[in-house]
């Protein structure tokens, strides 16, 4: 885990933050769509090229990030609270995925304040208010900048130039729909290079109107044939429209085709040492966990590994039985459960960590949906699995708000 150097509030200015938390934090979902609609009418660009707009119509993205700083202030000013870093690395490394600059940070700043302002109205936010949270921010965004810095120096690139095009080597289609993709350099370019195992890269589409859209995959296999290999399962949107840029792969990508993508980056990797490995993942969230098992096979480590997924239909459950070749390579057991269906080795429901053996001292890798991994780290927490322990992986905007 990175860690990063994080400065204190000034003692009047914690004061003034635990005295208006409370309100900020219960405004945070009239704060955030105000907060974005000043945004995006005065950077239109941003929409269209930064944010997912498919996130923005549901609202997920629109809390996160006033959220965030909320939360972040919540850190800062109480007594034995968690350190803010890991919510910081997670934030730091999808920013880089998409290019964020310090610049933007001056938008977003102009833009929340204004929300605050006329949402909590300026007889709240007198000065003294305005100053303290001014701060918090500032703090924030300050840690960030220097994290981001340093990523974008490790990747090789200027700050923010993190994407380049690749081709489609291989489309492998899945039942269900899913299809996953092998990608590697255009003629004449280097190799891709390897990546730490669980990484993931963002993929950009141009839509019909032109709008460059994000979205990220994570890489699973081990990228040392200068090969990359991402999984794409369709979006299908319940509540707000499909998924722009998995619809469009999906539909659109195939072999030999070229596609832009961002450098590997993102915290949740497989950590080196001799403790036993397991593996727990839901639906499309075996990607990550794909890419780790097979890195223990290559790498030949006497590591314990139990690898442990939970799908809907075993008859279109996509990457499982790659995930378990990959598991006995690396000398490995594994369990499944399925909603629907069942196979000679699989379970029925919802998995249950009672039902199987875990080793002693392990370290818990999570990739999943919201509900599976709250579910998952209370199962674990029960079982006296310290919160060091187990790392996860949500691609939400708001996936930091998972309790630690």
């Amino acid at each position: 885990m990175t860690t990063f150097t994080t400065e204190e509030l000034s003692p009047e200015h914690a004061e003034t933050i635990r005295q208006t938390l409370p309100l900020v934090g219960s405004k945070i979902d009239q704060i955030a769509p105000n907060f974005y609609q000043r945004m995006f009418h005065s950077h239109p660009e941003l929409l269209r090229d930064t944010f997912n707009r498919g996130n923005q119509a549901q609202g997920a993205q629109q809390r996160a990030l006033a959220a965030s700083v909320a939360t972040f202030a919540s850190l800062l000013v109480t007594p034995g609270a968690p350190s803010p870093d890991e919510m910081l690395a997670r934030i730091g490394h999808k920013h880089v995925s998409v290019g964020i600059t310090e610049s933007q940070y001056e938008i977003v700043h102009e833009h929340l304040f204004a929300a605050i302002v006329e949402v909590l109205g300026s007889d709240v936010v007198t000065q003294p208010v305005a100053e303290a949270w001014d701060e918090v921010y500032w703090i924030m965004a300050r840690a960030l900048v220097r994290f981001e810095r340093q990523r974008y120096r490790e990747l090789g690139v200027r700050e923010g130039d993190v994407f380049h095009t690749v081709r489609v080597t291989r489309r492998i289609d899945h039942p269900g729909g899913a299809a996953s993709f092998e990608l590697g350099a255009l003629e004449g370019e280097p190799a891709l290079g390897g990546f730490e195992p669980g990484q993931y890269i963002s993929v950009r589409r141009t839509m019909a109107d032109g709008a460059g859209q994000l979205r990220q995959y994570s890489l699973s296999n081990t990228g040392e044939d200068g090969c990359w290999q991402i999984t794409v399962k369709r979006i299908v949107g319940e509540e707000g429209p499909d998924g722009e840029v998995s619809s469009s792969i999906i539909d659109g990508l195939h072999e030999g085709d070229e596609l832009e993508v961002s450098w590997p980056t993102g915290d949740l990797v497989l950590q080196p040492g001799t403790e036993p490995v397991v593996l727990v993942s839901s639906g499309i969230g075996a990607t990550p966990m794909l890419g780790m098992a097979r890195a223990l096979a290559a790498r030949g480590e006497q590591r314990e590994l139990l690898t442990l997924h939970a799908d809907h239909d075993a008859a279109t459950a996509p990457l499982v039985d790659e995930l378990l070749e990959a598991t006995r390579e690396a000398g490995g057991r594994s369990h499944l459960w399925f909603s629907h269906g069942q196979r000679d080795d699989s379970r029925a429901g919802r998995m249950e960590l009672s039902q199987v053996a875990l080793p002693s001292g392990a370290q818990y890798y999570l990739c999943g949906g919201n509900g599976f991994l709250q579910n998952l780290r209370d199962q674990l927490d029960a079982l006296g699995v310290p919160a060091e322990s187990v790392h996860y992986e949500l691609f939400s905007p708001n996936d930091w708000l998972l309790p630690g």
